[in-house]
């Protein structure tokens, strides 16, 4: 979608303890999709446990009683903050939705004073709408960080907010 098209106004966010049947339907979904499109080390999106990590604010967007996708942004430090888990549930692909969580999240991290964000997707050919998505906002590629190595499935990305 680009930028300057309307965003969907009647979505709902929602920080979420990852408690309800369609948040964790979603999260298996977002972990097999991973699965599918790469080799088993090289999967670093976290199962329902690590998204329950302290240091993650996870949320569930809601488009009246249905789930409509997920986000959570992980605070590295004191300035630096990593995107992850974004989800767009497959009846809501192509709506604006994926826009609508990157720009909550990116507001959110302003709000707590986070000087930098970064991301790691994959690189083969179906993570192409995200890497489009986050470049659309500025994010550009970038080395590994924090905790991660060279990877060639991963794509590493940033953006100073």
């Amino acid at each position: 979608m680009p930028r300057g098209d309307r965003l969907p106004d009647d979505l709902r966010f929602e920080l979420d303890d990852l408690s309800r049947q369609p948040v964790r339907d979603l999260v298996a979904r977002h972990l097999a999709g991973m699965h599918a499109q790469s080799p088993p080390e090289s999967v670093h999106a976290l199962a329902l446990e690590g998204l329950r990590d302290p240091a993650i604010r996870f949320w569930s967007v809601w488009k009246g009683e249905d789930l409509a996708g997920m986000g959570a942004l992980r605070r590295i430090d004191a300035g630096n903050g990593e995107i992850k888990s974004m989800r767009v549930a497959d009846a809501f692909l192509g709506q604006g939705v994926g826009r609508a969580i990157l720009d909550h999240i990116l507001s959110e991290a302003r709000g707590l004073g986070l000087a930098v964000l970064w991301l790691e997707t994959g690189s083969v050919e179906g993570f192409i709408p995200a890497r489009t998505l986050y470049a659309s906002v500025g994010f550009t590629t970038c080395g590994p960080f924090d905790t991660y190595g060279p990877d060639p499935f991963s794509v590493f990305m940033t953006l100073r907010l």
